[in-house]
């Protein structure tokens, strides 16, 4: 029963999985990066050091927990993004990892986006792997990236991406988390965002700010304030970021369903876990989210993404 590693040292969340090509299934450990409280994350070095400390723990549970099987790959997240130019040090240390694991077993060691890795969890908990190879539409939203991109098959990287929209200033999870600074809540943000906005009976209609097929998110911030500095209670500040967010998502799927009619839209990042805005963008499109927990930071598509690297997968 070969199994594949995935290692993804992400600049919140230190991740390893295991994908099984025999039974389908995956088992992932993750954890937080430590930050401290009113933060809004952590320089490099210290993503560096927290990864280090953290790393060797999560891989050496995962691994005992399936067992005396052999490794027959390893797969590893080297950068954010398929973009020339796109690297953060963070990284390094889950390549490092991956070297010398394939070094050690003898087995090969794959490299992909932390990007990549996100739209292959999403395909993965989705039970849409049946997209490998063709065509579609992929939205990431998280504290580093805010974009939609148009997916191909590619021999190396599996995924050939070409941005089609993006935010031109913050991305949507740093709104998020900002908005949740404001409000005492703990970084990473969302998963208390989401809880606040759900206790509030209110909505807003909110335009969004576009230029072509690009957004402009810190307006949202700047709005939130000034919420707050009227008195709007938190679970009104809450509601009215994820309203905001949401209508950047809603009208990114209008675009693309304008430009690319009939392609399966894929969501996937942090952000796409928040309860209103999955299941208003589900409801009207029938797109395919990651579940929850493969929503935020997690080595599964990376994971993933080793095996279908590993049987040769082409089309």
């Amino acid at each position: 029963m070969p199994l594949y590693l995935g290692i993804d040292t992400s600049n919140y969340t230190t991740s390893a999985a295991v994908y099984c090509s025999e039974t389908g299934e995956v088992g992932h450990r993750k954890k937080l990066l430590p930050v401290k409280q009113g933060s809004l994350g952590l320089k490099q070095s210290d993503a560096v050091f927290a990864h280090v400390k953290q790393l060797p723990q999560l891989v050496e549970e995962l691994l005992f927990d399936v067992g005396e099987h052999p490794l027959a790959g390893v797969g590893v997240s080297v950068r954010p993004r398929d973009v020339e130019g796109s690297y953060m040090p963070c990284f390094l240390v889950g390549d490092l990892a991956a070297q010398t694991a394939a070094a050690v077993c003898h087995i090969p060691k794959y490299s992909f986006s932390h990007q990549a890795g996100h739209i292959a969890a999403a395909l993965y908990s989705a039970g849409r792997l049946d997209l490998l190879g063709k065509e579609f539409i992929a939205f990431h939203f998280s504290g580093g990236t805010t974009e939609y991109v148009h997916v191909l098959p590619h021999k190396e990287q599996v995924f050939a991406t070409a941005i089609v929209g993006q935010s031109l200033d913050l991305k949507c999870g740093q709104a998020i988390d900002r908005v949740g600074k404001m409000l005492g809540l703990p970084f990473p943000a969302g998963r208390e965002l989401d809880r606040l906005s759900l206790e509030c009976g209110k909505s807003y209609t909110i335009k969004p700010t576009f230029k072509g097929n690009s957004c402009c998110v810190s307006g949202i911030e700047n709005q939130c304030q000034k919420l707050l500095s009227q008195g709007a209670p938190p679970q009104e500040v809450a509601r009215y970021c994820i309203e905001a967010v949401y209508a950047i998502v809603e009208q990114m799927a209008q675009n693309s369903q304008s430009q690319f009619p009939g392609l399966p839209m894929v969501f996937s990042g942090g952000v796409m876990s928040n309860t209103i805005i999955r299941q208003r963008i589900t409801q009207k499109y029938g797109a395919a989210f990651a579940q929850p927990e493969f929503s935020a930071d997690n080595a599964a598509g990376i994971a993933v993404l080793a095996w279908v690297r590993g049987n040769g997968y082409e089309k």
